[in-house]
This record gives structure tokens, C-alpha cells and sequence, in this order.
């Protein structure tokens, strides 16, 4: 699918007229699929955590964030496909926009696709993750080690879809998510209340 058909729903919910956020004209920079980890001071708090697939953003909503503890189930929402510049995407949406809000870059970094079948042969990550189950290894500057997506409510009938968001036992140590008003952004080391604050004084 053309990238500016997967990003129909997110170019359709914004006026870019009005908010900073990419459109989606290029791509990002770096070797190897990026993730990105966003803290989002909207109506509610959250993390959206999101995968490069391909020439989009594959993205959830996590409302408690990545977790560290492996017992640790945490709740993943599904949402429109993202450009791939939106991994450097830093600042505050309008009020009135969709998403209106303060967003940081909590971490970001490359992953490692790790998704096979039961035979233990390589399967495709897109594939995996139309399957309802993806695993993959971070390498970002806070969340290191194995993850795994899971889709427990396909959405069929007629409730939302949803996910679950898990790290796999072992490997490195790595960050849990942390009180995301104290946290800070891992490209300007800003917390939210300094990026709302720079962007209401230029």
C-alpha cells in the first residue's frame, strides 16, 4: 500500500495549516527500523508507542507506558498509521487540533524484528503483526530488550480493538515508564512542562 494512502486517516484528522507535526513527505534518518516512544499531555496522559513498518509508523496507545517487570500486561490501543518524521516530532498541538497537547520524545531508537513461526522460521513483521502476535528487540537509550505485542480483541464485534504490551523475561535491564510529568525528552532532555512552556514564549 502507497504511503500516502496508509496515512490517509492521520493527514485526514489534521490541519497542518495550524499544527507543527509532520506531513509526511520524507523519511526518517537512521539505519534499520526506528521506534519511538512519545509521552502525550492531551486529554488524557499517555504514551503512544510506535514501530516502523515499512514506509509508516505502526501506532498504540499506552496509557501506563512501557514497562520493565515481564508480569507487568500493559493496555495498547491502536491508532492511525504515523509518518516516519513523527519519530522526531517534539512540541505542542493546538488546542482544538486533534490530539491537541504537549508531546516529548521519551526514548527512541532501532529495533530487531525476532517474529517466527512454530517451526522457528522467520515471519515477516507486517505479517506478524496482521497475525496478532509480534516480537522484537529494542535498542533505544532507555528501553533495551525483547517485547511483545499481542492483539487480544480483534475489534469484530464492534468494540475496539486492543493489544497488550509486554517485555520478555531476561536480557538487558531496562527502563520502566516513568511519572511522565517529571520525565525528559530524549532529544532535548526538556520535561512537558518546559516544551509547553518554550512554544507559548515564541
Amino acid at each position: 500500500m502507497a504511503e500516502r494512502d496508509r496515512l490517509r486517516d492521520y493527514c485526514g484528522k489534521r490541519d497542518f495549516g495550524r499544527t507543527g507535526e509532520p506531513r509526511g513527505r520524507g523519511a526518517a534518518s537512521g539505519h534499520g527500523p526506528r521506534f519511538v516512544v512519545q509521552i502525550h499531555d492531551a486529554r488524557t496522559m499517555h504514551f503512544d508507542f510506535r514501530l516502523q513498518v515499512d514506509d509508516v509508523l505502526r501506532s498504540w496507545s499506552v496509557p501506563k507506558g512501557p514497562s520493565a517487570d515481564p508480569k507487568d500486561k500493559r493496555l495498547a490501543m491502536p491508532t492511525e498509521d504515523h509518518p516516519l518524521e513523527y519519530e522526531q516530532f517534539e512540541g505542542v498541538i493546538p488546542r482544538g487540533e486533534y490530539g491537541g497537547g504537549t508531546v516529548i520524545v521519551w526514548d527512541h531508537g532501532t529495533y530487531e524484528p525476532l517474529s517466527h513461526d512454530r517451526e522457528g522460521r522467520p515471519v515477516d513483521f507486517a505479517e506478524s503483526l496482521e497475525r496478532g502476535h509480534a516480537t522484537f528487540r529494542l535498542s533505544g537509550s532507555k528501553l533495551r530488550g525483547e517485547y511483545a505485542l499481542t492483539r487480544f480483541r480483534d475489534g469484530s464485534d464492534g468494540g475496539e480493538e486492543a493489544w497488550l504490551l509486554v517485555r520478555r523475561a531476561g536480557g538487558a535491564r531496562t527502563h520502566g515508564a516513568p511519572d511522565p510529568r517529571r520525565a525528559r525528552s530524549a532529544r532535548s532532555g526538556r520535561t512537558l512542562a518546559q516544551v509547553a512552556s518554550d512554544a507559548a514564549g515564541e
